[in-house]
Parts: structure tokens; C-alpha cells; sequence
């Protein structure tokens, strides 16, 4: 039996994207942050696992219950964890440092280790048909790029650090069959992004976006499907943006 291992799975993008995989039949072993997160729906899945990426140790737990849940067969990694928090200037040192220590390390450091030991599994494991043994999907965002507000440094060096692991990893794994795909959504219409909506003004912030929205958690979920199934291998290392043309390179 061979599983997806999603991160973040408990709302949002996460969530979204475990019904989609679920639908397409394919195994899900969720993540949430915590005891208290919403449940969600859990049908089709073999069960959510609850890891607070602030803890160091918290990532490698979290792979090697997956590894047992899965049977020891895990096909594909989508890093999609993600914790957006004001982390404004005048915020005492403290405080600041705080702030941006947790959002680095459950933004980039947590799918770091996870992107390890996906890599490591898979190099020992056989390609299917079409060569390839593993597949990592990076939820990033398009402040990866653009930057982000003067109180989010530190969620926009994480995501950018996060397109410059994939790169690398797709670069480095390709030819053993380990292929990396990026995915850099603008705004969604999330719990975690309606709060910054709010604060930046609300529908005037839409006048940025040529689309004229935001994006759908669905959306976003269609994009992590594909990649986690369907992309074939020559896509590895593609970043691919969905912010309704809010930024384009």
C-alpha cells in the first residue's frame, strides 16, 4: 500500500487537498498542529496525525508514524504546513526573535526534514513504470518573489528559502528518479489569509489582483494533485504561481 503524506491537513489548502487526493483514490495520512485542530473529514485517509512543528523533534516523529501507518510506503511528501503570524517592528527583541524563529522553523525548517527523509526512503526504494520514486510538493507562496508586508519578513524568507530547497533537491535527486515541484499561491480564501485580507483593507486589496479574487483552497488542491500524481518527471524543479496574475515573472 503506498500513502501521501500531507501536511497541515486539518483546514485550508491541507484540508483541500486531502479530499482531492482522496477522491482520485489514493491513501492520505494527514498532519495537524495540535489535539485541538478541526478534525475535518477524515474518510478516505488512514488517520491524522498531530505534530507541533515548533518542536524540533516534532517533524521526524511525525514521518516515522507515517511510515507506520503506511506500511512503510510513502509515494509522495506534500510540505504544506504554514503558520502566517504578524511579527511586527517594534515588537520587543525578544518577541521579534520568537516570532521568527517558530514561523521559520514550521514554514521551511519542519519541511526540511520531512524533504530529507522522503529523499532518503525513496533512494532506497524501486521506480514505478514511469522511473520515478518519490515526489515532493512545496505549498510556498508568491511572497517567495514579491516579498510581503513590512510585519511578515519573516514568512517571506521562509518561503523563500522554501523555492530554493526544491530547486535544489530537483536538481540534485533527478536522476535517482526523485522529482520536486513548487506550487506559489497569492492570496487564498483561507483562515490564514483572511485575517491579512481584513487588515489590508479588504475588497481594496483585490484591486491588485487582475483575476478579481483570490484564489480557492480548491484551486490550490487541484495544482497539489496534479503534481503529487500526474506531473510527469520533466516538470521537475517547476515553481508554478497561482495568484489570479497578481505577480508575474
Amino acid at each position: 500500500m503506498t500513502s501521501i503524506l500531507v501536511t497541515g491537513s486539518s483546514r485550508g489548502i491541507g484540508k483541500a487537498a486531502q479530499a482531492a487526493l482522496c477522491a482520485r483514490g489514493v491513501t492520505v495520512i494527514g498532519h495537524q498542529s495540535g489535539p485541538n485542530d478541526p478534525a475535518g473529514d477524515p474518510a478516505g485517509d488512514i488517520g491524522r496525525i498531530a505534530a507541533d512543528f515548533t518542536d524540533p523533534l516534532a517533524a521526524q516523529l511525525l514521518w516515522e508514524e507515517a511510515m507506520d501507518r503506511s506500511g512503510g510506503d510513502i509515494c509522495a511528501l506534500v510540505n504544506n504546513a504554514g503558520l502566517f503570524d504578524a511579527n511586527p517592528l517594534d515588537s520587543s527583541d525578544i518577541e521579534w526573535l520568537d516570532r521568527w524563529e517558530d514561523t521559520l522553523r514550521i514554514n521551511l525548517t519542519a519541511a526540511a526534514q520531512l524533504s530529507r527523509f522522503a529523499v532518503r526512503h525513496w533512494q532506497k526504494r524501486d521506480p514505478a513504470a514511469d522511473g520515478i520514486r518519490g515526489r515532493l510538493v512545496h505549498v510556498a507562496s508568491r511572497a517567495a518573489y514579491r516579498g510581503d508586508s513590512p510585519a511578515h519578513w519573516h514568512y517571506a524568507a521562509a518561503k523563500g528559502g522554501m523555492v530554493a530547497m526544491h530547486k535544489t533537491i530537483a536538481r540534485a535527486y533527478g536522476a535517482q528518479g526523485i522529482v520536486s515541484f513548487a506550487i506559489t499561491p497569492g492570496f487564498t480564501d483561507t483562515a490564514m489569509a483572511g485575517d491579512y485580507l481584513e487588515s489590508r483593507g479588504g475588497a481594496d486589496l483585490l484591486a491588485d489582483i487582475p483575476l478579481g479574487r483570490v484564489a480557492t483552497p480548491e484551486e490550490i488542491a487541484r495544482i497539489i494533485s496534479f503534481c503529487a500524481l500526474d506531473a510527469p518527471a520533466s516538470m521537475t524543479g517547476a515553481v508554478i504561481d497561482a495568484n489570479g496574475a497578481s505577480f508575474v515573472r
